[in-house]
């Protein structure tokens, strides 16, 4: 199974727009994250984001570039302080590949507790716009690739 997490892109500031949409450098930026990505062929049968905005229109963004089978969706556990156990779970049970729209520390937090089965220590560091690229084969999870936008052109 493949398994991308990406977090939002660069955000508005709350006084600017309390909704805290992306902002004109965040919505450059996951468009290069897309379409490298797009490059890449990969191929994914869903992606989910949590319900806040930044997510949505990052999710809304990868959509577009990568059609996944499934579509895009809204689903809970990806919040900042949700308990990456969650998604833990529910990626036992899942062998298409999908991606994950979320936030820190949640993603540094799942990131962690999947490859080194803890959370104590963040392992992966995900900046605005970047995505990682883990690989579960049988029950061992691997980190394939982590693309952060300011390397890509």
């Amino acid at each position: 199974m493949m398994l991308y997490l990406v977090r939002h892109a660069d955000a508005k500031k709350g006084e600017d727009d309390p909704a805290k949409p992306l902002s004109e450098i965040g919505l450059q930026n996951i468009g290069k994250v897309a379409s490298y990505a797009l490059r890449l062929n990969i191929k994914l049968s869903q992606i989910f984001h949590s319900n806040v905005l930044r997510a949505k229109q990052t999710a809304e963004i990868l959509g577009e570039m990568l059609a996944p089978a499934k579509g895009v969706s809204e689903t809970d556990g990806l919040s900042p302080l949700d308990d990456p156990q969650i998604w833990a779970a529910r990626l036992k049970g899942l062998n298409d590949a999908i991606l994950l729209v979320g936030h820190l520390p949640h993603l540094d937090n799942l990131a962690s507790l999947l490859l080194c089965g803890h959370t104590e220590r963040s392992f992966v560091s995900f900046k605005t716009a970047g995505m990682a690229c883990l690989k579960r084969e049988d029950d061992l999870w691997t980190l394939q690739s982590l693309i952060a936008p300011e390397i890509l052109v």
